[in-house]
């Protein structure tokens, strides 16, 4: 997935086809080891392709994948509550850091 995030803000950056180095030095920025055979990897998965479209096609995929949990959370026992309330809280919050995240992009 970092590959992938560091390939679309290299294109975002106004990189048409990025290169190795530059996912590398995106990595490297936040001190995050880059292995060459995944981005390569990456790369020539993504190369010539509208990045524009493949976001569209993700958030279509996205929406058809249930983001319940409810359920289970209803359906736990009493003493699970406190497990299930704290989990719930995490999950807010990642989904919270993550919108705050990719909105700042």
């Amino acid at each position: 997935m970092r590959y992938v995030a560091a390939y679309l803000l290299a294109v975002f950056g106004g990189k048409r086809e990025p290169a190795v180095a530059d996912i590398e030095k995106i990595l490297g920025s936040v001190g995050i080891e880059c292995d060459k055979t995944k981005a390569t990897l990456a790369i020539s998965q993504l190369k010539g392709k509208n990045v524009e479209q493949l976001i569209e096609q993700g958030k279509e995929k996205l929406s058809s994948v249930p983001a319940g949990g409810g359920a289970a959370a209803a359906a736990a026992p009493a003493a699970a509550a406190p497990a299930a309330a704290a989990a719930a809280g995490k999950s807010k919050f990642d989904s919270e850091f993550l919108s705050t995240l990719l909105l700042s992009l």
